[in-house]
């Protein structure tokens, strides 16, 4: 499988980000309900094209990472925090998701953040073995945090410094 080419997102990968959002959605990453038409906008107010970087597969494009801030806080500004991954079903386990990992890094050192965390569902263990191998560390864990499909999962709070 060919390395996956990782950018910044455009304005003219709002589309395809959408569809790639809807068709990754699941309960073992999403505490949201599963999007129905009609659909809301990729980007909003919060998030745009500069807070995320696209995987690419032979021109196709097939994952995405966002990158924002956990607070709005001034003393909180040296961290930054993923707020979303996401990676087409038929490239999972060819690299995509380690590269937008390691790409992300990189974007927030150049963004001069000290600290990267994230928050990940506790039953998602295939994500949780990704960013451990990453250098994420859990730091904390929200015991039953969530009610998803009738079970209470655990909110597990992760975080590396850069």
């Amino acid at each position: 499988m060919p390395v996956p080419y990782i950018r910044h997102a455009t304005l003219d990968d709002e589309e395809t980000l959408g569809r790639l959002d809807r068709a990754t959605w699941s309960p073992l990453h999403s505490v949201q309900p599963r999007p129905q038409p009609p659909y809301k906008p990729f980007y909003d107010e919060r998030f745009g094209p500069r807070d995320h970087l696209v995987a690419e597969l032979g021109g196709a494009v097939v994952g995405y990472i966002r990158l924002g801030f956990p607070t709005s806080l001034e003393c909180n500004s040296h961290v930054r925090q993923i707020q979303g991954l996401a990676v087409a079903e038929e490239v999972r386990g060819a690299g995509v998701g380690r590269a937008l990992l390691r790409a992300v890094q990189d974007e927030a050192r150049r963004r001069r953040a000290r600290r990267l965390t994230l928050r990940v569902l506790g039953h998602n263990t295939p994500a949780r073995k990704l960013y451990e191998s990453e250098g994420f560390v859990v730091e904390g864990i929200l015991p039953e945090e969530f009610l998803i499909e009738g079970e209470y999962v655990d909110d597990v709070l992760m975080g590396r410094s850069l």
